[in-house]
């Protein structure tokens, strides 16, 4: 099982610790897909001695993210190839400055291309939509989270790139967090209850988080043995009312249709946390190209 493989974290853990072998195995499938067994229009066209620059050039405003696995796409290609950073991780960039060179034998950078781009422009996206929402929620307590909707197989590089715009990781999966939502509440008959056998198997090994929607199952929830509430879709004067009673006793979520038009007033309530799917569920990818030249050292 993958849980057994992956060691645990607490709630909000950014992803530093993420295996590299994991994020090595993302690049090498990556390019398994598009090369498949051979680039034949670049071993057709391109002379196996010519050297070339590639040049990464934002066509947009945006937040970069992803050189180190840019540097690992190449590197598998290549080893000799080298990288150039001109804008880091975490640095907005204007539309139309140059964002770094990669230099090396030609072949291997025409057949990186489009691999390096897909990772750099979509993780750079998400870092851009997470720092447009860390802004909109300014000097207040509310910090912005990701959540489980990334893109499947991407996991590890979305959530990176959620922490590079400068928000937060939620759970990594299944597997080092509780979250008991209604459904599982619907089973067992009580949030007291869902509460009770989780620690009975697991005592405090796992953070506890408990979804709620209406201020009675909030209050329920509040008396219970919990490290989290989320409160899900409620509106603001609930959400308000929530963190009214609950006086800083436990950490707060909100979740629900949060959009930048609204996430400064659910910031206002009083909450600690803001999860947001747009981050990671259908983010733009930032518009980004790539010019080969000639090069001769």
């Amino acid at each position: 099982m993958i849980a057994k493989t992956v060691k645990k974290v607490r709630i909000g853990a950014e992803v530093d610790f993420l295996l590299e072998a994991q994020i090595g195995e993302i690049v090498q499938k990556a390019l398994e897909e598009d090369i498949g067994s051979g680039d034949v229009t670049t071993a057709s066209v391109i002379p196996s001695n010519a050297k070339a620059r590639g040049r990464f050039l934002a066509k947009g405003k945006g937040i970069i993210a992803g050189w180190d696995v840019v540097k690992r796409v190449f590197a598998k290609i290549d080893p000799d190839v080298g990288i150039d950073i001109f804008v880091n991780d975490g640095r907005e960039a204007r539309s139309g400055e140059f964002l770094g060179n990669v230099i090396g034998m030609a072949r291997a950078l025409h057949t990186g291309e489009r691999v390096a781009l897909n990772f750099l422009q979509r993780m750079s996206g998400i870092a851009t939509m997470t720092k447009k929402f860390v802004d909109a929620v300014g000097d207040t307590r509310a910090r912005i989270l990701d959540t489980r909707k990334t893109m499947p197989g991407l996991r590890v590089l979305d959530k990176r790139a959620v922490v590079i715009g400068g928000g937060h990781n939620h759970r990594n999966g299944l597997f080092d967090m509780v979250l008991i939502k209604k459904n599982h509440v619907a089973m067992i008959g009580s949030i007291r209850e869902a509460v009770r056998l989780v620690r009975r198997q697991h005592a405090h090994r796992f953070s506890v988080e408990i979804e709620v929607k209406t201020i009675e199952e909030f209050r329920e929830a509040l008396s219970v043995d919990a490290d989290r509430i989320l409160l899900d879709n409620m509106k603001l004067d609930e959400m308000r009312e929530a963190a009214a009673t609950n006086g800083g006793r436990i950490p707060l979520e909100a979740s629900g249709n949060v959009t930048l038009e609204n996430v400064a007033e659910i910031a206002s309530t009083g909450v600690d946390f803001i999860s947001v799917g747009q981050l990671t569920h259908s983010v733009p990818a930032l518009d980004i190209s790539f010019v080969i030249d000639s090069h001769e050292e």
